[in-house]
């Protein structure tokens, strides 16, 4: 059969390249054409547009960007109708993938979205237009599946891929010396992978810096963006750049400097403490504000539906505020053994997964069927 799968950041990229690895024993004769990156690419996949194309964050940027993102609809539109897939599949960023899914439908092509965007942090009115346009959402957090129910839309749960990937890694035995790290201990800054976010949030992250020098701070760098950019950060001998080793470095870190995302939880599978970090533009943030239903904006805490890490937002995202918490997650042991249990909370929330393996098996169940 013939798969068409859209992500648009690099998570969505690392999830839909596990997908398509087991929809290929599924069904032998996959073929694969996709809106991702490189590891979509080097599953199979025939590589239409890159997501580093797609990064937009934010209402006043993502506005800014209309025509570009208008463009980039209907060249994707004009590519399903060329390759004619028996099911288009995808993968979180809703403000995109929704309007494909309408196409889709009015094409007669079946749709299955593969992790669900989170209209239960904002606009939950969408769930109706959901239900009209995906014919089956897989969904990875324990709680989507009890707010769908809500509205009579039945999904399919399949545990957390993250949980998967984490424990699949081996960790490399000589990350220290292969990144020329020192011995001092390691306090892991993840930024993000998008331009915009790592401009607002990595010089405030490293500003605390001087408050450390028996640590080195180590930064998770992506390769989809060049080394010269990441290098106008590294303006101090206790910060070193890694590149595509999240989680190696996660491995070997005492404490994490972590913002908001799928980060967060790879983080606290991984058992490191952590600070999580966010910011935006102020109107942004402000219209955010106004339409976000939901009490935080970490993995960590909304799934255990408690606050298990401290989140610093916006105006409470300043060097004074990561200090005094990176002190409490470097040395107050209560603090730690706290988040800590908070983390063993979560994994049995979560549960044994194969998250990929159980939805390809019921996707190529579905199509058949």
């Amino acid at each position: 059969m013939k798969y068409y799968i859209i992500a648009g950041e690099r998570s969505g990229d690392l999830h839909g390249a596990s997908l398509m690895r087991e929809l290929q024993i599924q069904d032998p004769d996959a073929g694969f054409r996709c809106w991702g990156g490189d590891m979509m690419q080097a599953v199979g996949g025939e590589l239409v547009r890159h997501y580093k194309d797609m990064a937009f964050m934010g209402f006043i940027e993502a506005a800014a960007n209309l025509p570009t993102i208008i463009r980039y609809l209907k060249e994707c539109k004009a590519d399903i109708l060329q390759f004619k897939p028996d099911v288009v599949i995808l993968v979180d960023y809703a403000g995109f993938n929704l309007r494909i899914a309408k196409y889709a439908k009015d094409q007669g092509i079946k749709v299955f979205y593969f992790i669900s965007p989170k209209i239960w942090a904002w606009n939950q009115g969408r769930v109706h237009n959901i239900k009209k346009l995906v014919d089956r959402m897989f969904v990875i957090l324990p709680f989507e599946e009890e707010f769908y129910g809500r509205f009579d839309y039945k999904v399919d749960y399949i545990g957390n891929p993250i949980s998967d990937t984490v424990r699949a890694h081996v960790t490399s035995t000589d990350f220290i010396n292969r990144n020329k790290l020192n011995n001092k201990p390691i306090i892991a800054v993840l930024p993000g992978s998008r331009k915009q976010e790592i401009e607002r949030i990595l010089f405030i992250m490293l500003s605390v810096l001087p408050a450390f020098r028996e640590y080195q701070f180590v930064v998770a760098a992506v390769s989809n963006l060049n080394q010269d950019y990441y290098e106008n950060f590294n303006r101090d001998t206790n910060i070193k750049i890694v590149y595509d080793q999240t989680y190696d470095l996660l491995a070997h870190a005492k404490a994490a400097l972590v913002t908001s995302g799928t980060a967060t939880l790879e983080t606290a599978l991984f058992d490191v403490p952590q600070v999580v970090c966010y910011t935006t533009s102020f109107i942004s943030y402000w219209i955010g504000r106004s339409v976000i239903k939901v009490p935080y904006i970490s993995l960590v805490n909304l799934i255990a539906d408690k606050p298990i890490v401290k989140e610093l937002i916006q105006n409470e995202l300043t060097g004074r505020n990561i200090i005094a918490e990176l002190k409490k997650i470097l040395f107050d042991k209560m603090y730690i053994q706290q988040q800590q249990e908070g983390y063993q909370f979560i994994r049995e929330k979560l549960g044994e997964a194969n998250a990929a393996a159980k939805a390809a098996q019921l996707m190529v169940g579905y199509l058949k069927n």
